[in-house]
């Protein structure tokens, strides 16, 4: 019994990380369409990982984490690449002319891709309640969004929103690899650390186009780096470093929308449907029956 309320929980802390990342996630989006009005994508980039790197190497040290073997440097290359670099050149581009819903409903389709590489290379097997489940919550999540955009036009943004979820599914993928040998304040770390350096290219646009900014605006620029990107990050590789299935986290992804649409709603006063609140009930309930556990 003590065993039983003790994994039980455990997975409530997984699921509570999990769920914070994808609150801090969803404010990114009007976030980063806001502080385009100034700064070009990779200047939001640089400045935005610049951030959360250096709060992420306060943490660190603080905490004395230990170095990464030579062995894990591609690995941990890759992440850095995937999750930092790529998605975001992907997202803050394809944000200049993608609406933040349906920009929010392609990047949270990312766990298609972190599931189907978890399978084929890690070997895992989800029972098909959480297939049912995650099919549930897709049904959700098309809810939430469609209710929520005008128009869904194709444009070259759409093809660069797709890219940037197929990057971060592999993110997620190297994400769950490197934490089986090291813990998630060390991954976030070096994951920023390597994702930032390819950044600095980008240094030139940035010092051109800070005049041209106010405080305000670099203060939010500040607030994505430390809380959608560093803390995020950190609280995203934690509950993939502690999930028994890849699946039980990466489903949480599907809530993005929701939530952005409920900030949007108290933030900045947009239109939240009955229909988009009960896509979000759908989600919720496909989450619950993609966790479902039988006691034994």
């Amino acid at each position: 019994m003590e065993s039983l309320r003790a994994n039980s929980s455990k997975r409530w802390v997984v699921y509570a990380a999990a769920f914070l990342a994808v609150v801090l996630w969803a404010s990114s989006f009007p976030g980063t369409r806001y502080v385009l009005q100034y700064y070009s994508p990779v200047s939001i980039m640089l400045m935005r990982f610049s951030a959360a790197t250096f709060t992420m190497v306060v943490i660190g040290l603080v905490r004395r984490i230990k170095l990464p073997k030579l062995k894990d440097l591609p690995l941990f290359a890759a992440s850095g690449l995937s999750g930092v670099f790529l998605y975001s050149y992907f997202f803050n581009t394809g944000s200049v002319t993608v609406e933040a819903g349906v920009s929010s409903f392609i990047i949270a389709a990312s766990p298609v891709f972190t599931l189907a590489l978890s399978r084929i290379l890690l070997k895992e097997v989800m029972k098909p309640v959480c297939w049912v489940g995650m099919g549930i919550s897709i049904i959700g999540l098309a809810f939430v969004t469609l209710t929520q955009t005008a128009e869904f036009s194709f444009n070259a943004g759409l093809l660069l929103m797709v890219l940037a979820s197929v990057f971060s599914g592999a993110y997620s993928f190297i994400v769950r690899v490197l934490t089986k040998t090291y813990t998630a304040l060390e991954v976030t770390t070096y994951t920023m650390i390597c994702g930032t350096i390819g950044m600095v290219a980008f240094l030139p646009d940035v010092i051109r186009e800070v005049p041209q900014s106010n405080l305000t605006v670099n203060l939010i620029v500040v607030f994505l780096g430390v809380f959608p990107a560093g803390i995020a990050y950190l609280a995203w590789g934690y509950a993939l470093s502690k999930a028994e299935k890849t699946a039980h986290v990466t489903v949480f992804s599907y809530l993005i929308p929701f939530v952005s649409t409920l900030i949007g709603f108290f933030w900045l006063r947009e239109t939240l449907t009955v229909w988009a609140l009960a896509g979000g009930m759908v989600i919720i309930a496909g989450m619950m029956l993609t966790n479902y556990k039988t006691k034994s």
